[in-house]
């Protein structure tokens, strides 16, 4: 199992020396990868933990390969349906381009209702839309001059699609029918949100159907809490989900204070949990 660690770029910690800081400890302490999350448009009723404050996501990534050299940066999870598709590939090739292909692309559906409205963006069609924007980055990561497209929600003509850098790994984001058949047709990584005990079942489903169809078994992503101050509990729970088929462990350390407790829950983690 790979472990990674969630970096807030929300909320008052969301700050270029705190971010800085943390990426740079997350490195030192061997991580394989760091994460941060995507909201664009807040609303009022949704700033508990952030006061409202979010920094794009795409953009904090950028600046968190500028001050790191080998750990990889991902995204837990870009709403692709808040960003036309065709954008969206460039910036992914852009940022895996400057920062030495070190980025994952962590991709799910959304599930905010005001963001969307915030956005001009259809709730209703954000699967469509997700899946579109998925199979554009394919076919643009495909070649420096990929041919036409022509799907039923894009459509855009051959273009020079350069800097084109090695696709980065795609994680699908979701727990759902819909999201596993995503992870299978676009992914290289499941990333749902299920406990341990109902992750087991859906991991076997989903490695047989992946067989079934000749193709790799992706990788399962789960992101989760851990109580650091009880050791064995926090083993166990790891362990649990290894049980469960997880292969990639995202550690999520909540609203620490300052890059010093960041710092400090780190090490606890690294030098007693794994």
């Amino acid at each position: 199992m790979k472990f990674a660690v969630a970096i807030r770029n929300m909320g008052p910690q969301s700050n270029r020396a705190t971010i800085r800081a943390c990426a740079r400890i997350a490195e030192q302490a061997g991580f394989d990868a760091l994460f941060v999350s995507d909201h664009l448009c807040i609303p009022p009723d949704q700033t508990e933990g952030s006061g409202g404050r979010y920094l794009d996501v795409l953009a904090t990534v950028a600046f968190v390969a500028g001050a790191t050299e080998k750990i990889r940066l991902g995204v837990s999870v870009l709403v692709a349906p808040y960003r036309p598709a065709v954008l969206t590939a460039k910036q992914v090739a852009t940022i895996q381009e400057l920062s030495g292909e070190r980025m994952i692309l962590g991709v799910g559906v959304g599930w905010m209702k005001p963001e969307f409205a915030a956005l001009s963006a259809e709730f209703r069609r954000r699967g469509a839309v997700t899946d579109e924007t998925l199979s554009v980055i394919h076919h643009l990561f495909s070649a420096d001059v990929p041919g036409a497209y022509h799907g039923p929600l894009v459509q855009f003509p051959s273009f020079v699609f350069m800097p084109r850098p090695r696709r980065p790994p795609i994680w699908i984001g979701g727990n759902g029918p819909a999201a596993m058949n995503r992870a299978l047709k676009f992914g290289d990584g499941w990333h749902p949100m299920l406990p341990a005990a109902e992750l087991k079942a859906k991991v076997e489903e989903l490695h047989a159907r992946a067989r079934g169809s000749g193709r790799a078994v992706p990788e399962i992503i789960v992101r989760r809490g851990l109580k650091l101050d009880d050791t064995a509990a926090a083993r166990a729970k790891v362990a649990a989900e290894q049980e469960a088929g997880a292969t990639y462990f995202i550690l999520d350390l909540g609203r620490y204070p300052d890059e010093k407790s960041f710092g400090k829950s780190v090490e606890t983690f690294i030098s007693t949990i794994v």
